[in-house]
């Protein structure tokens, strides 16, 4: 499906000018986080496949041509924009990995209009995707045993955002999620209780659990604080016992002390004789909470984690910028105060001394760097199939697992400095030199 009207108007009057005067020469563009949030030690790339769905596909249909006309593009625009297809490469960092600010995750090389016309698009995807994981990961490292369950879809702004959610989140170690589409689309488990509603609906509290365990008697988790929350679980416990159940049984809490309640509820559980009943814990947690939860030994096997994920709430966007690193062979720079960028396309090894953003054909600072950036698409082609969510899953754990506890903190973490390699800073410091020669500047 044409999508080349998904951008901003001055990426089109760009491109209508750079088509106007032949300026269809290769550039180079790199996407990046300038700075982190608060709270941020590092972030979750992510986002990726999105953005090679949107290059794939990337053309004018007639009808978007002819919108054109009708806000001021002249016939030659339009017929410029029509033949223009996504036909370049893309290097980017692997969905799942850990990056810091200053680094690539995407660097895409085409004529110049199409590489300036694309920006919107794959920064809204890489935005959008890298905070929700980003988000997601500190609820892993919060509770790096228990399992955890997206309930995010009815807070997300809009479907593509759950969907989005759930990807993101399963990348960052959840196990299910309770949007349903998601679970299909991604193969992931679905998952999902009861509502209050359900409970209010029936003339009391267990004859309501009673019909949902006679209906679905092998995935019965009772919600149980609709009106007394240990009152509930005692009669979550007296359907347990009449029905006969055995698996997948468990108790909700949604609301009040969780702490106190989980113990109390695991409390009469096992005096019950239902060891195997798992505790499910939500109601609006955020990292925080769940850290303490955990750290304190509350006896909560599973969390659903809602809102303050769906939304980032804390840090509900990144840094992310799109810049001109390079075209027709010529490395440019920007040198506004606080927004600089450096030049050329790059590489960003990661090794034992920590990360080096290095230009794309320098050789590895050391015998033990990888790099971390990959080719992913060459003549507007993807380079191979997409990873699946377990290769994605893996990466993040073994990336998360490396980093220092100091960055891994969930309040005031430290911050990772990238080094720039020396061929690197000798290329911006000439960049820089010719570019206050092109503003008539003194040097």
């Amino acid at each position: 499906m044409p999508g080349a009207l998904l951008t901003d108007l001055y990426e089109l009057n760009m491109a209508a000018s750079y088509l106007r005067r032949g300026m269809t020469e290769p550039a180079t563009f790199s996407l990046f986080v300038r700075t982190l949030s608060h709270n941020r030690g590092f972030l979750v790339a992510s986002g990726l496949e999105a953005c090679l769905d949107a290059l794939e596909t990337f053309e004018f249909g007639e009808d978007d041509l002819a919108y054109l006309r009708t806000i001021g593009f002249e016939e030659r625009d339009v017929d410029g924009f029509r033949a223009l297809r996504f036909d370049g490469e893309v290097w980017a960092i692997p969905e799942g990995r850990v990056v810091f600010a200053d680094e690539p995750l995407m660097e895409v090389t085409a004529s110049l209009p199409i590489a300036q016309l694309v920006e919107t698009i794959l920064l809204n995807q890489v935005t959008l995707h890298t905070t929700v994981a980003s988000k997601a990961a500190r609820y892993r490292i919060a509770a790096p045993d228990a399992g955890l369950v997206d309930f995010a879809f009815r807070r997300t702004h809009g479907r593509e955002a759950a969907m989005a959610v759930a990807r993101a989140s399963a990348i960052a170690g959840f196990a299910a999620t309770s949007n349903v589409e998601a679970a299909r689309r991604y193969g992931l488990q679905a998952a999902g209780t009861m509502a209050h509603s359900f409970v209010e609906a029936f003339p009391s509290e267990i004859e309501a659990f009673r019909a949902f365990a006679q209906d679905h008697p092998d995935r019965t988790t009772f919600l149980v604080d609709t009106y007394d929350t240990l009152n509930g679980v005692r009669a979550a416990i007296d359907v347990i016992r009449e029905l006969g159940l055995t698996r997948g049984i468990g108790v909700r809490l949604d609301s009040g002390d969780l702490d106190h309640l989980s113990r109390e509820a695991r409390r009469l559980l096992d005096d019950a004789g239902l060891g195997d009943a798992q505790i499910f814990a939500s109601g609006g947690l955020n990292e925080m909470e769940v850290e303490t939860l955990v750290r304190d030994g509350a006896p909560v096997d599973a969390f659903g984690i809602g809102t303050q994920m769906g939304v980032s709430a804390d840090a509900p966007y990144i840094d992310s910028v799109y810049k001109l690193v390079e075209t027709g062979g010529r490395p440019v720079l920007k040198l506004s105060a606080g927004k600089a960028t450096a030049p050329g396309a790059k590489q960003v090894w990661r090794g034992a001394e920590g990360d080096v953003l290095a230009l794309r054909d320098e050789p590895p600072p050391g015998e033990a760097s990888a790099p971390m950036l990959e080719p992913v698409m060459r003549g507007g082609v993807r380079i191979g199939p997409a990873p699946s969510l377990d290769e994605m899953r893996s990466r993040f754990k073994t990336d998360v697992t490396a980093l220092p506890a100091e960055v891994r903190r969930l309040i005031d973490p430290e911050r990772v400095e990238v080094r720039h390699s020396d061929a690197l800073r000798a290329l911006t410091t000439q960049a820089r030199d010719d570019a206050i020669l092109r503003a008539g500047l003194e040097p």
